[in-house]
């Protein structure tokens, strides 16, 4: 039987077109691949390999704890945060400038809010509507438990960071934290702790905003200061503190 010549030259354009579409597509498969393989690096990974400040690997926002403190510390929402050191702002205005005491707010608080409740709950007799239903405070125990068991153990962390501090097993430690409490000492004589708490207070809704906000510069000086820093401490350490006698728990380390 002869072969339709017809349908022989359609399975033959049919071949043929299958393997111009294999070559096409291993093409562009090895197209895509070197495409691929040619592409730069993404900047959140070269952004990592630069010198970060006190060597941190989180973002700001991580570090603050997350969650709504850190985006009030962030102005993340500004009338939020604007509140908040506003109404921290009057406070100080209040007690510091004003002189005002705690004990008298509170004071005048309670009478102002006795006050209104007086009048309210006798303006229900003439208006005819039910007196103001005063909420009872309920307060779960599971998270005052573990408010207290985070609290323990974060003291006890503190006594032994001390602890080791005071044994003079790290010079460098040592000098650092007597520096940092010498300084403290300094600028708590010059206000008092509530002025101290203010400026903190300020302090942490001003500067992890910026340092977000410029934090490649700040981390460009950063690295320069920590090597100065690290130099002139190594001159330091080669001149004077190699010279001094080592504590007894070194010694002891040794034998």
């Amino acid at each position: 039987m002869a072969e339709n010549p017809e349908i022989s030259g359609v399975t033959e354009e049919s071949m043929m077109g299958k393997i111009s579409e294999k070559h096409h597509g291993h093409d562009s498969s090895s197209s895509s691949s070197d495409s691929e393989t040619d592409k730069p690096s993404s900047p959140s990974s070269v952004k990592s390999k630069f010198y970060r400040l006190f060597g941190r690997q989180k973002p700001v926002h991580q570090i603050l704890g997350g969650g709504k403190p850190a985006d009030v510390f962030l102005w993340r929402n500004k009338k939020i945060s604007g509140s908040v050191l506003g109404g921290a702002t009057a406070l100080w205005v209040l007690f510091e400038l004003l002189e005002y005491h705690m004990l008298t707010l509170i004071c005048h608080i309670l009478m102002l809010s006795l006050a209104i409740l007086f009048l309210w709950s006798n303006a229900t007799t003439f208006i005819r509507k039910t007196p103001p239903a005063i909420p009872g405070v309920h307060l779960p125990e599971d998270h005052f438990m573990q408010v207290a068991s985070t609290l323990r153990l974060e003291i006890n962390h503190a006594l032994a960071v001390l602890r080791d501090i005071a044994s003079g097993r790290d010079l460098k430690t040592f000098l650092a934290v007597i520096a940092g409490l010498w300084v403290l000492s300094v600028v708590g004589s010059w206000c008092n702790f509530l002025t101290l708490f203010y400026i903190l207070f300020v302090l942490l809704h001003t500067v992890p905003v910026l340092y977000e906000k410029y934090e490649d510069q700040v981390d460009s000086f950063a690295e320069k200061a920590m090597f100065e820093i690290k130099k002139q401490y190594a001159v330091f350490d080669a001149k004077v503190l190699s010279k001094l006698p080592k504590g007894p728990f070194k010694d002891k380390k040794m034998a």
